[in-house]
């Protein structure tokens, strides 16, 4: 089976119901801006997530997601400081300086939404503030090379030659990937690539995008617990995060 037919092209109506669940997910973001703040516990921020998203009729998505034998403990996947991704909202405690890598993700009448801000907490070092800065920049340049006929290559290369030259690292073992009735469908979204490769874009289709940089080197390791995933140096790592979907004209991000 091609690559291509793999990738499903969402309906209207599918695509209008992924803008309600992103909705809800940026909405989510917004609830939980004034609480992220020096002295708040991420199981603080878990708690004020999950709350939100059911009162809104919705489920956490990454609640209880993954083997029977060790499912994600949380609402919220909360990233500090060096945990590139999947950190897990525990009682630690925010400080001034850190950075916190939020990702959300609901599952509201039948389909997901899914995006990730990497906040900073208080005052922030001017090098950790090029890093989220910087990582930011990289989603919004892969997200404009995003329109009906061109190349999933396109997205990583321009998250590549924004953050490198800059003197970044971009992981490289986690990616953006494709989203509708299951929370991760194909295709993979690379965040490194080489342009006009890879496949064709088209009208409908839905994906994430979502880079990982680091302030230092790109190699990662995962903790004992199965889920958190830190910088091998232990350097910062920022993740920003939208889901959108194609068009002729570019990309139409839902979770805004």
């Amino acid at each position: 089976m091609s690559a291509l037919r793999k990738v499903s092209i969402k309906k209207p109506a599918e695509i209008e119901t992924m803008r309600r669940a992103g909705g809800l997910v940026a909405e989510t973001f917004r609830v939980l801006d004034p609480f992220v703040k020096p002295g708040v516990t991420l199981a603080e921020l878990d708690r004020i997530a999950e709350e939100h998203i059911r009162a809104a009729g919705a489920l956490p998505a990454y609640l209880g997601y993954g083997p029977k034998s060790n499912p994600f403990p949380g609402t919220i996947c909360a990233s500090v400081n060096e945990v590139i991704c999947h950190g897990i909202p525990d009682g630690r405690v925010l400080e001034e300086g850190d950075i916190i890598g939020v990702d959300i993700g609901v599952l509201l009448d039948g389909f997901y939404g899914d995006a990730c801000h990497t906040y900073t907490v208080g005052q922030v070092s001017p090098e950790v503030q090029g890093l989220v800065d910087t990582t930011r920049e990289a989603l919004e340049a892969g997200v404009a090379t995003v329109r009906a006929g061109s190349r999933l290559g396109d997205i990583g290369a321009a998250i590549q030659e924004l953050a490198e030259p800059r003197g970044y690292s971009v992981v490289e073992e986690y990616t953006g990937h494709g989203i509708g009735k299951n929370l991760h469908e194909d295709p993979t979204v690379f965040h490194k690539g080489v342009r006009y490769t890879g496949l064709k874009l088209e009208e409908g289709m839905v994906f994430t995008i979502e880079p990982m940089i680091n302030l230092g080197a790109a190699p990662t390791e995962l903790l004992s617990d199965g889920w958190t995933v830190v910088t091998r140096d232990r350097s910062p790592s920022a993740q920003f995060e939208h889901t959108l979907v194609v068009t002729k004209k570019g990309a139409d991000l839902l979770t805004v």
